[in-house]
């Protein structure tokens, strides 16, 4: 499992060009499921993500988790962070699970999160435009095979 982290002042997802789902300061995900991930490894990623202390405390010191500065998740499925573009032009999504698997284990990421923070999902599987005021810039990528 992959998670672009992006800290955002304010982030939306436009899907028909209607704004989904919209959140403030916060967290905006990219979320890829690989095959071999299940539901163990999605609740220590989810859990990861919010214990994450990448907020400024007074001092402006990243110090703060996103629950203590009350932020809210924008959580996007992405099955290109399993890109393979080792070979020609055209990139392989080969090693991204099949929606069958990614489906239920991306919405059951999404619980696992809620349980502790705010979370606006966008449609899985949907074309989608994602806005966002990257706040830093911090952007933080977690690989369940690096971390887990």
């Amino acid at each position: 499992m992959k998670v672009v982290i992006q800290r955002v002042r304010h982030a939306s997802v436009t899907i028909d060009n209607e704004v989904f789902n919209k959140i403030e300061k916060g967290f905006m995900l990219l979320v890829g499921i690989t095959d071999g991930d299940n539901e163990e490894i999605v609740d220590k990623m989810a859990n990861k993500v919010v214990d994450l202390r990448i907020f400024d405390d007074p001092d402006g010191k990243m110090n703060l988790g996103i629950e203590e500065v009350g932020g809210s998740i924008l959580s996007i499925s992405q099955f290109t962070l399993y890109a393979d573009c080792k070979k020609g032009r055209r990139p392989s999504f080969i090693a991204a699970a099949r929606p069958e698997v990614s489906k239920p284990l991306y919405e059951k990421f999404n619980d696992v999160l809620a349980k502790r923070v705010e979370v606006k999902p966008g449609i899985f599987g949907a074309e989608m435009l994602i806005d966002l005021v990257n706040d830093g810039p911090i952007t933080i990528v977690l690989d369940s095979k690096e971390i887990l």
